[in-house]
């Protein structure tokens, strides 16, 4: 068992194929690592492992596809026109702020659970957030951000260690222990590669909305949260030479090994 190291193990993760000797290991490992149990039918598998139960395995997933896409074509909700004016409310009031919003169909994942909404009497974005924490393998979301929020104060509940939570704190403790200078908020660029995965890397000290100017935002913002001494999978772009600076207010950050398929999930 790799979760008590004392009984025989008896079960395995379909997902990240550790193994657990009795449910109250299964279930530790879920909490500590993270881990929802459900096999990834979009992990990658070399030529040479691949089977002809990989082979089946993608046929079906293409057929649950196709039957999601259909039911969301169906639903009622995307001829509505008030979901309709609702969504070119935001995108035309994100355009204001020199933000492409971009919004999917109503099948997707991204699209159900996005909260963000526009405050015309404020004239506000209160935004759907999602911050993701690599080196503990944590992600949490929130509603209800105002755009005017610095991103500091955003983190403050979650990696400050007089303010945060003792719950969040012992779960980031890597993060509260680290100096607050080691952090680095960055944001995927979108409209790339997948090969050419790259992070903008955001200013800590201004708002949510001045970091988002400029950017691509495919439903909501979401932030990885990152140490600049854990840099395994992070290459600071304009700083190696390998690629310029995407622009003078922020760089841009490769991270190959964080949820490059986030948006591949309906």
């Amino acid at each position: 068992c790799e979760t008590c190291s004392k009984e025989e193990a008896k079960y395995r993760c379909p997902r990240c194929m550790k193994y657990s000797c009795s449910l109250l290991c299964v279930k530790k490992h879920k909490l500590t690592q993270s881990c929802n149990g459900v096999r990834d039918k979009t992990a990658f598998v070399s030529v040479n492992e691949f089977t002809d139960l990989n082979l089946l395995s993608d046929y079906r997933f293409l057929e649950d596809v196709g039957r999601t896409a259909d039911a969301a074509t169906r639903h009622c909700l995307v001829h509505s026109p008030a979901t309709k004016r609702l969504l070119y409310c935001l995108r035309n009031k994100a355009r204001g702020c020199n933000i492409e919003l971009k919004t999917l169909p109503v099948g997707f994942t991204k699209r159900r659970e996005n909260s963000t909404t526009f405050n015309s009497v404020e004239n506000k974005f209160y935004w759907h957030l999602k911050l993701i924490f690599p080196h503990c393998h944590a992600e949490y979301t929130l509603k209800g951000v105002p755009d005017d929020k610095t991103l500091a104060d955003i983190l403050k509940p979650y990696i400050d260690p007089v303010e945060s939570d003792p719950v969040v704190c012992q779960r980031l403790k890597v993060y509260t222990s680290s100096p607050q200078s080691d952090v680095r908020i960055l944001m995927k660029i979108e409209n790339r590669s997948r090969n050419s995965v790259r992070y903008n890397e955001l200013d800590a000290s201004r708002s949510l909305l001045d970091n988002l100017k400029g950017k691509v935002i495919i439903e909501y913002p979401t932030l990885f949260v990152v140490l600049k001494t854990l840099k395994n999978d992070m290459v600071v772009l304009g700083q190696d030479g390998s690629e310029p600076a995407e622009n003078s207010d922020s760089e841009s950050s490769s991270l190959s090994s964080v949820e490059e398929g986030e948006i591949r999930d309906s």
